[in-house]
């Protein structure tokens, strides 16, 4: 984990024009709501425009001549540009944040659409806290970017255009003594820009951190509070925070050199005006209403730039998010995964490994050359150590992961060529640690497959001796059930999971170490449900437990990733091989549980 985080350290660049115009990508299907805000603002900038010369005309017009109506018209002028100002500027800010919303809407919804097709193997890399923290912060910062940034930079441009056309219509000359402050404006600016350049992709790695933690930390809070660990994990996030606090920290003391030193610019800048305009007035060259006007022009003059180094610091900020996030879309999906219909295709549950290998890194292969067939409807067990290779092979079955070499049949047809999602509609999978949604009992059975009736339900829990603890509950099937199945057992979620793969009725289960967990008095409540659920269909069933496949069709030993030996329960305790072992060490430790 150490390395992926700090590959994401050195990701990027400051400003990156591909990044930037995959951004505004997202802007294409509202662009006449853009245009809308492009215009909404310009009016709006024309109305803040229109402000000082309405000072100046009733200063040099009105007030020097004593012209009290002519100054009452001026006035109410400017109310009625005030009040148009105001109802553009709230246009303009519902408009903007409208289009950014909807940006960030349907780039959500691509970004967990896309998360949804990646390999397994994605998430054996990238902790779950940093994934979803690129659905959250990371898309909230874009947010700005596509809302404040990318259409609201038209309204600062706009401005700055019009007051130095404004300046250099009204006194040249005053206009050039304004601008001869702005290489300081921009040299503090660029030293600025240097600063926070890499900070706000240090904080985005850091949140990522922090989430990373917290979603593994709460997950594991039994494992925590038994081990005594409160304190290092403390210490631990303590750390992580304090990283995240001095990063947010250095951007606040930017942000607090930078605004003032602005600020002093401008003064400086209005000082010159003062002193310039005003022996322009002594020399009577010059209008008071004028050097008043000018003033206000080179107040909001300096606004404008330091919006456009705000804008700047957003896009810093959408820049180090953007990268995360397009390395995330830009990830190979599942070959051939897309999404599409439910189809009508019953497999009938032959399958055939052909000479297969495969390793999960490089070549450490953890199966070697298996090949073994298995016909519709067969019962087979897959036993062996630990890290035989067992679970890998209905990894691969289901596609989770590709083989390096050779090839898997199903119905002798080679999986590779079969979508995912049409493949998978062939397996229902039993495992060991079952995981149980957020929603009710049927819900958890259904996982929102509307083909499934509330009868087909009834019945399936039903066939697993499941109503047995669902009619206890308060709702029956409606009963609503927490995160991972949090108020039920182990037992419970078990037979939840035998009546969502019987009510899917796939033509091939698979149950990975489905009993494992489970005490004896419902193992025995089971195995009739287990009878009726492997009835008529191809069965793989990877267990440790013997005594749960003495009656499969056949059992299949493996051993280091190989296929050591195969046949009944019967032949191969009788040919006194691995198996064999595997036996006698299960007999002899259950005798000594039995004897204490």
């Amino acid at each position: 984990m150490v390395k992926t985080l700090h590959e994401e350290e050195v990701l990027g660049k400051a400003y990156d024009s591909r990044l930037m115009k995959r951004l505004l990508s997202f802007l294409k299907p509202y662009m006449l709501h853009v245009g809308l805000a492009v215009f909404v603002l310009l009016v709006a900038s024309i109305g803040q425009l229109a402000g000082p010369f309405l000072v100046k005309v009733g200063i040099d017009n009105h007030i020097a001549s004593g012209d009290f109506e002519g100054l009452t018209h001026i006035c109410l002028i400017y109310m009625a540009v005030l009040v148009v100002e105001f109802l553009f500027q709230f246009m303009q800010a519902y408009l903007v944040n409208w289009i950014g919303q909807k940006a960030m809407y349907d780039l959500r919804m691509k970004i967990f659409t896309h998360i949804q097709s990646l390999p397994v193997s994605y998430f054996d890399r990238n902790p779950v806290g940093r994934v979803v923290t690129r659905v959250t912060t990371d898309i909230g910062s874009l947010h700005e970017m596509l809302s404040s940034g990318a259409v609201a930079i038209f309204g600062d441009i706009f401005k700055l255009a019009g007051i130095v056309t404004v300046l250099l219509i009204f006194n040249c000359k005053l206009a050039l003594v304004t601008f001869s402050v702005v290489p300081l404006i921009f040299y503090a600016t660029f030293l600025f820009k240097k600063l926070v350049r890499e900070i706000y992709r240090v904080i985005r790695l850091r949140i990522a951190r922090i989430n990373a933690f917290l979603q593994e930390n709460i997950i594991g809070m039994p494992v925590v509070q038994l081990f005594n660990r409160e304190q290092r994990n403390f210490e631990q996030f303590e750390k992580l925070n304090r990283d995240h606090l001095d990063a947010y920290l250095r951007t606040i003391l930017y942000y607090a050199t930078f605004y003032p030193v602005v600020r002093i610019i401008s003064a400086l800048a209005i000082a010159l005006i003062v002193w310039y305009g005003g022996g322009r007035i002594i020399q009577d060259t010059l209008t008071f209403g004028a050097l008043v006007a000018f003033i206000q022009y080179a107040e909001m003059f300096f606004r404008p730039i330091m919006d456009l180094s705000e804008k700047y610091n957003i896009m810093q900020s959408a820049m180090a998010s953007s990268e995360r996030i397009f390395k995330v879309l830009d990830t190979e999906p599942e070959p051939g995964y897309v999404i599409a219909p439910r189809h009508d295709v019953r497999f009938r549950g032959e399958i055939e490994f052909r000479n297969v290998w495969f390793a999960y890194k490089n070549e450490d292969f953890v199966l070697k050359d298996v090949s073994f067939h298995i016909k519709p409807g067969e019962r087979v067990a897959f036993v062996g150590a630990t890290g035989a290779g067992k679970t890998t092979i209905m990894n691969l079955l289901l596609r989770f992961y590709e083989s390096n070499r050779g090839e898997i049949l199903l119905d002798g047809t080679d999986i590779r060529s079969l979508n995912p999602r049409q493949l998978r509609e062939g397996f229902s999978m039993v495992l060991q640690d079952v995981f149980i949604f957020d929603g009710t009992i049927a819900h958890n059975i259904r996982l929102e497959n509307q083909d499934i009736s509330d009868e087909q339900i009834r019945q399936a829990a039903n066939d697993v001796h499941a109503d047995h603890f669902i009619g206890k509950l308060p709702d029956g099937l409606e009963h609503q059930v927490s995160e991972r199945g949090k108020g039920l057992s182990v037992g419970q979620r078990q037979l939840l999971s035998f009546a969502r793969a019987l009510a899917f009725d796939p033509p091939v289960l698979i149950l990975d170490e489905a009993t494992s967990s489970v005490d004896t008095e419902t193992e025995l409540l089971i195995q009739d449900a287990l009878e009726r659920l492997m009835r008529n269909r191809t069965s793989l069933v990877v267990a440790h437990r013997l005594s749960t496949i003495q009656n499969a069709d056949r059992i299949i030993v493996m051993h280091k990733g190989e296929i050591r030996e195969a046949g009944t329960h019967q032949e191969l305790l009788a040919r006194g091989g691995i198996y064999y072992k595997l036996y006698q060490l299960q007999y002899a430790y259950q005798e000594k549980r039995h004897v204490a």
